[in-house]
């Protein structure tokens, strides 16, 4: 084999799930942005350097995304090199690129440089309009502010980068931009980005009959005009993502995550139960008037596909479940909770996170072609989304380490998704619960109301017989 063979690019075409987001994306839902606060200058030659052995490492770091405008299809073209470049604001510039894009309601309120910056990324759309070239995954930016801080982005397509890939990407960049000789050893992948996720279903778990797919298909879609959303403020005006923010302290994070293990549930059902709650109270219906309310649940497949993937398979291997409930008001939470996590957990036994998985994708693409299928066009697909498994991060020394004094992940909601995205993170005993939702659909000062609502409603919660086991 020649040298030019082995060095020429590789690729694949994208699976079906991967086509989705490959539709969504360009509407503004999609955009994954990891932004971290540090104290310490960036060495640049440094990171760059780290940056290049992650791209070695994971080929979807590496790859673009090519259209065939013909066929109107998308693949990746993996590069055999690393292709990575940073762009640097200083702090003059920095400035003026707040300043130009945040207008009175967001000077009315109190955000951190880091909270800005994590805004503004997620609405830096690199792939909007036509495919006409190969277009990158991966973009990386440094922002200079006073006092020596900087916040520094890495920011992805969904295609290469679901909650999973963002952690583990988070913690090899750290782990690398550390001391040198505590650098790990990472191995060099020059093939192709890893199988997309139908292609790595074990065999029988999606077979569904053409009979069974329709009768879904007709449920999913008669039963989302059913489902009541949170009032929409503004749904003519362009769209933006923005993002909401609560912590809750060690004490009663450890309250909340004892209530969920003595009534053997997930933190996702009382994360979910929580808005359900809060989002019914804050419409003043009458005691007892039954609401239906949309909740996706994301769940990691790489573990159950075969071959089984690790979490330094980079990529989207994601599935949802959607589940519809009935609020009528004065539920309680760890009730609801409760219901909420055994009705997934029981769609999961049975498969439906697999066998929907090409409905759903369907059904999301149809929308995303005919806005008007949806409330008010608003394109709300739930009320609000939870990922299955909650993030664990105990990294605070290796953080201390490279200067990192805080950091903020999620992706971006403007296009096709649910009212609120919720992300959660235990970080050295703390939630921090990072929310995302559409703006101007929804206002700041409305959904600050509803993740107060919520942060309160989980807390008591947890004072309140958080450890009591549930009654059969």
């Amino acid at each position: 084999m020649s040298t030019q063979s082995l060095d020429a690019p590789t690729g694949r075409a994208v699976g079906g799930t991967e086509n989705s987001w490959c539709r969504a994306v360009p509407g503004g839902t999609g955009i994954a942005v990891l932004a971290i606060l540090t104290s310490r200058t960036p060495d640049v030659s440094r990171l760059r350097n780290a940056l290049h052995k992650l791209q070695n490492s994971h080929p979807v770091l590496r790859s673009r995304l090519h259209s065939s405008p013909a066929s109107n299809t998308f693949s990746f073209v993996t590069s055999p090199s690393p292709i990575i470049q940073i762009k640097s604001f200083n702090h003059s510039a920095t400035s003026t690129i707040l300043e130009n894009l945040y207008g009175q309601e967001t000077r009315n309120v109190t955000l951190t440089p880091l909270h800005l910056i994590l805004e503004h990324e997620l609405n830096q759309n690199s792939w909007i309009g036509s495919f006409s070239t190969e277009n990158d995954m991966f973009f990386v930016s440094a922002y200079a502010f006073p006092g020596a801080k900087w916040v520094l982005v890495l920011r992805l397509h969904a295609v290469a980068c679901d909650r999973t890939t963002a952690v583990s990407l988070l913690r090899e960049l750290l782990t690398l931009m550390g001391n040198e000789e505590e650098e790990m050893e990472i191995m060099v992948n020059k093939g192709e980005v890893s199988s997309a996720i139908e292609d790595l279903i074990p065999k029988g778990k999606a077979k569904k009959t053409l009979l069974a797919r329709g009768i879904d298909m007709l449920g999913y879609s008669v039963n989302s005009f059913r489902l009541t959303n949170l009032k929409f403020k503004d749904a003519k005006s362009p769209r933006s993502t923005q993002v909401v923010r609560f912590l809750i302290n060690p004490d009663d994070t450890r309250r909340i995550l004892a209530g969920c293990k003595a009534r053997g549930i997930k933190l996702c059902g009382a994360l979910a139960a929580a808005g359900l709650i809060a989002a019914h109270n804050s419409k003043c219906y009458a005691d007892h008037q039954k609401k239906k309310y949309g909740v996706v649940t994301l769940t990691d497949c790489r573990s159950i596909l075969e071959p089984p993937l690790s979490d330094h398979n980079f990529g989207f291997y994601h599935s949802a479940v959607l589940n519809t409930h009935v609020i009528k008001g004065r539920e309680k939470l760890w009730e609801l909770a409760h219901k909420i996590y055994t009705l997934f957990e029981s769609y999961k036994k049975c498969n439906r996170h697999l066998l929907d998985m090409a409905d759903l994708n369907f059904l999301m693409c149809r929308a995303i072609e005919n806005p008007g299928l949806t409330s008010s066009s608003s394109l709300r697909t739930s009320l609000i989304s939870v990922f299955e498994d909650t993030v664990n991060d105990d990294s605070n020394d290796q953080q201390k380490v490279v200067g990192v004094d805080d950091y903020m992940g999620c992706a971006s909601c403007h296009g096709i998704a649910p009212s609120i995205a919720v992300f959660d993170t235990i970080r050295n005993g703390l939630l921090d619960c990072v929310c995302v939702y559409p703006s101007p659909l929804h206002s700041r000062e409305q959904m600050q109301e509803l993740v107060d609502a919520m942060k309160c409603i989980l807390v008591d919660a947890g004072k309140n017989h958080g450890g009591e086991p549930i009654k059969p």
